[in-house]
């Protein structure tokens, strides 16, 4: 975790341009939010007339200028390097010092036809707005049907006399475009389950192998299915057809996920893992929990068979992406509707208390939480009879729950879920 007192150098290894800029604003904000874009821009500035090495700026300074928190900061940071637009080099003394890389966007092109961030961008704005965006970058074609190309060739236009001397210059700046960071996939695995007499191994270039890498991310795609895929997007010269690769891809997890396209959430992370020991209260676990668990994991977790229904995936995707709510605040909110609701998730009561929340701003787990016991005391005071509530409470719900000691099938519960976490 980087610490206000800790420096940092912007060393860049790009060339940016207006174009470049649009870019980012267009096409990688709408992905990485404005934040990531802010901070980029932040340390372009930071490079000031001295282009290609900043002078050493502590990250206090980067705080200050951006107006955000540490751990925004650091989210933000993270998101530039998962697309490759920033690379992080730290080395450790009594104070670490960090080198930030700069690299440039990729072009519209490049990410217009990129596997994973098309189709990203396409999920994120909808389908008006990124054809908006399209229809922006093409070039019109001209017919050049009964026209002959006249243009010079170079040694029509200049001659070439000897010289003596050969000029090489090494290190000069030059663009270096941005890649995503994703851990490959086992190749050796997955050759092995094809065959040598079924693909030639050689067929594996960088740039398919980078293709299979980023499908398999985007489309949650398991070594056997990757297989299965290769083999039907064959050639009959046995090359790998790249473009229906791609769209066996998609069909392949829009068949799994009900016609649903993938979308990204922001994958915290805690600084060590924790055990079900290390918790004061019973709260305190559960927030753990709420923070550190995907919505799918958390709901999965509350049914006997592990098999959650289509209605309650489609309710969650609903929370997450139209509604727009963190990870751990529908998770706060399932938990309670379904204690307070007879284990029941009623689709009309969840979302109306989802969109008071996102009306409200709540973006915590902790601040669910408080809202939770503001909504169950305003739901009593409006009761026409006032009589004890039989409604069982999540076990987070006030202080005195809080306090007690956990009942040993509840402790199993949240042993079982921490575990999922590791």
């Amino acid at each position: 975790m980087v610490l206000p007192m800790d420096s940092y150098t912007v060393y860049n290894k790009s060339l940016l341009t207006d174009l470049d800029f649009k870019v980012l604003g267009e096409l990688y904000q709408p992905i990485i939010g404005d934040r990531a874009v802010c901070l980029y821009c932040t340390l372009v500035n930071d490079l000031k007339k001295k282009e290609i090495i900043s002078e050493v700026f502590s990250h206090h300074h980067l705080i200050n200028v951006m107006q955000c928190s540490l751990n925004s900061l650091e989210e933000a940071k993270e998101k530039l390097e998962a697309v490759g637009l920033l690379e992080v080099y730290l080395r450790e003394d009594n104070s670490n010092n960090y080198i930030y890389v700069l690299y440039n966007p990729l072009s519209y092109t490049e990410f217009l036809n990129h596997p994973i961030l098309n189709v990203l961008l396409y999920n994120t704005i909808g389908k008006e707005e990124y054809q908006n965006i399209v229809n922006f970058y093409k070039v019109p074609k001209i017919n050049l049907k009964n026209y002959k190309n006249i243009s010079k060739r170079f040694d029509e236009v200049f001659s070439v006399v000897a010289t003596s001397s050969y000029f090489q210059n090494e290190d000069l700046i030059y663009k270096e475009k941005a890649k995503l960071n994703i851990s490959e996939i086992d190749f050796d695995l997955l050759l092995s389950g094809i065959g040598k007499d079924i693909i030639n191994e050689k067929l594996f270039t960088k740039e398919v192998k980078e293709l299979i890498t980023n499908l398999a991310f985007i489309y949650n795609i398991d070594i056997s299915s990757m297989q299965s895929l290769i083999i039907a997007n064959l050639t009959k010269s046995g090359s790998i057809d790249k473009e229906a690769l791609r769209k066996s891809a998609r069909n392949f997890y829009q068949f799994n996920n009900q016609g649903g396209l993938p979308t990204l959430v922001y994958n915290k992370k805690t600084s060590k893992e924790k055990k079900v020991s290390n918790f004061s209260s019973n709260k305190e676990k559960m927030l753990y929990i709420f923070e550190n668990t995907s919505p799918y994991l958390f709901i999965k977790s509350k049914y006997k068979d592990g098999k959650v229904i289509l209605r309650d995936l489609q309710l969650i995707e609903s929370l997450l992406v139209d509604l727009k709510l963190p990870p751990e605040v529908v998770n706060v909110l399932l938990d309670y509707v379904l204690k307070v609701n007879n284990q029941k998730l009623n689709k009309a009561y969840v979302l109306s208390i989802a969109s008071n929340w996102k009306r409200l701003g709540i973006k915590t787990a902790l601040r669910a939480m408080e809202e939770c016991i503001n909504e169950y005391k305003k739901k009593n005071k409006n009761s026409s009879k006032v009589v004890e509530s039989k409604e069982k409470l999540p076990d987070w719900f006030n202080e005195k729950i809080a306090k007690k000691d956990v009942l040993e099938s509840e402790e199993k519960e949240l042993k079982e879920m921490l575990e999922n976490l590791n």
